[in-house]
């Protein structure tokens, strides 16, 4: 996972770019990929689970992906909810780079990413997914989840996976009392090694 580099916004060493070969939306894509990046060899056991385990994204309105690497869920989304406007985040700039690349090889001009702080605060979205960064720290996680749900719009849905050894119950818990009452947290299933949480805003 290079997991030195992948955090940060300017990963050290070239950006070398080189080809990938992966399955996403049901057929095989040939993208690019670089080091310094989150699972830069393919798609990672738990992205895996969450592209096979939760359901169709919101087929309109706006769609967001945090902590996008080289776009598999980005581009998933865009791929299955063409008719949607795809926002994928990440700090580091590698990998808001490949990902609109890997949009673009693909024909999909319903993708954009972006460093999180270039994303419109007024908006809000639909559906979330995301493999979230547990690693950066207790910390920084709570800080990163509570800047996006609250965006969530009234009646959609943020999905997360997290790995059972690496806090998913706990997160579960803390989600629970953290967010207030219009928000529903609840353990969609168990995969693997891996949990799906999912996080709904009431619809008013």
């Amino acid at each position: 996972m290079e997991s030195a580099h992948y955090f940060s916004a300017q990963p050290s060493g070239p950006f070398t770019r080189k080809p990938l070969t992966v399955e996403l939306a049901g057929e095989t894509r040939r993208l690019q990929t670089s080091t310094g990046i989150f699972s830069p060899d393919g798609i990672d056991k738990g992205t895996a689970v969450l592209l096979a385990d939760v359901p169709s994204p919101a087929p309109q309105g706006n769609l967001l992906d945090i902590g996008c690497g080289w776009g598999p869920i980005a581009l998933t989304m865009a791929l299955r909810a063409p008719h949607a406007r795809v926002y994928a985040v990440d700090v580091n700039e590698r990998c808001v780079a490949l990902t609109n690349e890997n949009a673009a090889l693909l024909g999909l001009d319903n993708v954009t990413a972006s460093a999180p702080e270039a994303v419109d605060p007024e908006l809000r979205f639909d559906t979330i997914w995301s493999n979230p960064p547990i690693r950066i720290g207790k910390d920084e996680l709570h800080a990163l989840l509570l800047l996006w749900l609250p965006r969530l719009a009234p009646g959609g849905s943020a999905w997360l996976v997290v790995q059972k050894n690496l806090g998913s119950d706990s997160l579960q818990r803390w989600l629970a009392a953290e967010l207030d009452s219009s928000y529903a947290v609840t353990r969609e299933s168990t995969s693997k090694s891996f949990r799906i949480l999912r996080v709904r805003k009431a619809s008013r």
